[in-house]
């Protein structure tokens, strides 16, 4: 049986991947699923840099705007959803193009990598939560340290979402995470696949890192995250610890000045674009574009030419 095409951009964050994605879906009739763990959620448009009817230019995207803050997401339901659009996608005789920087997620669809049972039981993942809130970051991160160094050495104590999935999937199989990601690697993907990892180099990329948090306020960041906390979504839940949102709860309860709060953003960006690089030189292959030394258009012809390199056939 024919594998069936599959086309995945990855990349740092604001490096141009919504950009190059909508181009390259254009080229070739593709649709977009978004591989974002935060573009998901509704009435978060501005923090998340979610894609807009301007810029998406009549190119179909699946998997944005789908959830309330409050409810639950992770790679397991990211995995089950996107499998589900690209039937049909395939059915409409297009391509899906999976774009987004949440690495854990694209590996989890690439790979179809397989979750435990107990990945619906959520009380564990709730209760490390709520220690994170309660103990702080670190204390969650330690544990990880105790049972699994090889995955600690590879993520941020500050990446609770990611330290949480560590602690649980060893809480219910006894087993090392690494271990599991190990094996997962060795896995051939189910699908005729193209990974696309763009990049740029870094001055240029913290530059537009901190561009992008300056037109963020202008757009009306601030008003975004008054919003949800006065629909009643507050720092408890994980879709407001994401980037763009967790930095300004210290200033609504009057902790920090505006200033800070935008400071911490810039770095706290800037720390995750750096960590993205780097879990995805290690943990995926590709083709790599550094932006920084070409232009779109030229960009766009070395895709379509990997695209025929990985046998996906460009009807349009």
């Amino acid at each position: 049986m024919m594998k069936k095409p599959l086309i995945v951009i990855g990349g740092p964050t604001a490096c141009g991947k919504t950009a190059m994605s909508i181009l390259l879906a254009k080229q070739i009739g593709g649709e977009i699923i978004s591989g974002d763990s935060m573009q998901v959620y509704r009435y978060m448009d501005i923090g998340t840099a979610k894609v807009t009817p301007e810029e998406a230019d009549g190119v179909p995207h699946f998997l944005v705007d789908e959830l309330m803050p409050d409810e639950e997401y992770n790679a397991m339901i990211f995995q089950e959803k996107a499998k589900a659009y690209m039937e049909e996608i395939w059915q409409r005789g297009h391509i899906p193009i999976v774009v987004g920087g949440t690495g854990f997620y694209l590996n989890a669809l690439l790979y179809d990598n397989e979750f435990t049972e107990t990945e619906g039981d959520e009380s564990f993942r709730l209760a490390c939560y709520e220690k994170a809130q309660r103990e702080g970051p670190d204390s969650l991160y330690k544990e990880l340290l105790v049972i699994d160094p090889e995955y600690a050495a590879t993520t941020h104590a500050n990446n609770v979402k990611r330290v949480t999935r560590a602690l649980e999937y060893h809480h219910f199989t006894g087993e090392k995470f690494s271990v599991h990601n190990a094996a997962q690697k060795q896995k051939s993907s189910p699908y005729a696949a193209a990974v696309i990892l763009l990049t740029m180099d870094r001055d240029q990329l913290y530059e537009r890192i901190e561009k992008r948090v300056d037109l963020m306020i202008e757009a009306g960041l601030l008003e975004e995250v008054r919003g949800l906390l006065n629909r009643g979504y507050d720092g408890s839940l994980v879709s407001m610890q994401g980037l763009g949102y967790k930095e300004f709860l210290p200033y609504f309860s009057g902790e920090i000045t505006l200033e800070e709060a935008v400071a911490q953003l810039k770095q706290g960006t800037r720390r995750f674009a750096k960590r993205q690089l780097t879990w995805f030189r290690r943990q995926i292959d590709g083709l790599w574009i550094n932006l920084s030394h070409t232009d779109p258009q030229t960009a766009l012809e070395d895709i379509l030419a990997y695209l025929s390199q990985c046998g996906i056939s460009i009807k349009k």
